[in-house]
């Protein structure tokens, strides 16, 4: 938890992205139109909403020496998003994606370029050191450099008292092999950090729908003690090694306007009541309202999401 000389809240590390958000709702890429723009990248939503929310957060990336890159700079510099790590490099462009508008998990096209070339001088020891939570995706760990990066300064990390946290978004279509990612996830699970997966994840991961407590028990013996299941409208499942599940149901909204981000806005939210030592069930309650409200608007979440620091 929060110690008196971490003065960095949440170092987020991995992609930010320009996303194309399909204007057509509930097609798939082939049936969309139109596009609008928006910065992405779901490490890059944790360190907007965290800034948004009142933390300090600061955000490790690539990006193009281009137009889009400046867009990004221009989007994490007006939430109070610290971007002194942020890359750019000009021998690649920024990455986009190109997604589709759903209320369930969206379909998108990659084009990968810059987000994956993490150095290890971008983050420095004196950096994590002054780092409360060190937050990355498996997104971001599924290519290299950026891989070996990330696990290295996770372990580092580690040693130096930070709490680590993954968003175990899988996606078989960004790495070799489902065997390398489960080595990759299994070398980061072995710092113990907060895990966010969902269901749809685990049926990507696992290529079969496991028992909630056999994926719980997946992660638990691999290192973890505190494993946030989502479960899309049916709320969230959180497992701490030893202890009773928790369940929640989700909060129920009329229309859902844009999943894109949802999850990254829940985790944002748990973490946000962590940093701030909520007890546990406080942590997934208030993930539940950040979710709720990132469900009923495209894009970013609304200009009032500080409401949240009430809650609390």
């Amino acid at each position: 938890m929060k110690k008196n000389n971490k003065d960095i809240d949440i170092l987020c590390v991995g992609e930010v992205l320009v996303d194309f958000i399909g204007h057509q709702t509930g097609v798939l890429i082939n049936n969309t139109r139109d596009y609008h723009r928006y910065l992405g990248g779901s490490p890059a939503n944790v360190a907007m909403n965290s800034a948004r929310l009142g933390l300090k957060s600061v955000m490790v990336a690539t990006v193009g020496d281009d137009g889009f890159g400046d867009y990004i700079f221009e989007r994490l510099d007006e939430v109070g998003v610290n971007t002194a790590q942020v890359k750019k490099i000009n021998n690649k462009p920024t990455s986009v994606i190109f997604v589709s508008r759903t209320d369930s998990t969206p379909d998108f096209v990659p084009f990968r370029k810059a987000d994956s070339c993490i150095s290890e001088d971008q983050i420095s020891t004196e950096l994590l050191s002054k780092t409360n939570i060190y937050h990355t995706t498996c997104f971001a760990l599924s290519k290299n450099p950026a891989q070996t990066t990330i696990l290295k300064k996770a372990e580092e990390a580690f040693n130096l008292g930070c709490k680590l946290s993954i968003d175990v978004n899988y996606a078989k279509k960004l790495w070799k092999s489902q065997e390398e990612a489960l080595k990759i996830i299994k070398a980061y699970c072995k710092f113990n950090p907060l895990v966010k997966i969902s269901e749809d994840d685990m049926l990507r991961l696992f290529e079969q729908k496991l028992p909630h407590e056999d994926i719980f028990n997946f992660f638990h013996s691999e290192g973890v003690d505190t494993v946030c299941l989502t479960l899309g409208s049916n709320g969230v499942k959180l497992s701490q090694k030893g202890k009773e599940v928790i369940q929640l149901p989700a909060i129920q909204i009329d229309v859902v306007q844009d999943a894109t981000g949802a999850g990254d806005a829940f985790w944002s939210g748990f973490l946000f009541a962590y940093i701030k030592e909520k007890p546990i069930k406080k942590c997934l309650e208030v993930a539940l309202q950040l979710a709720a409200l990132k469900l009923q608007n495209v894009g970013r979440l609304p200009d009032n999401i500080n409401i949240l620091s009430e809650l609390l």
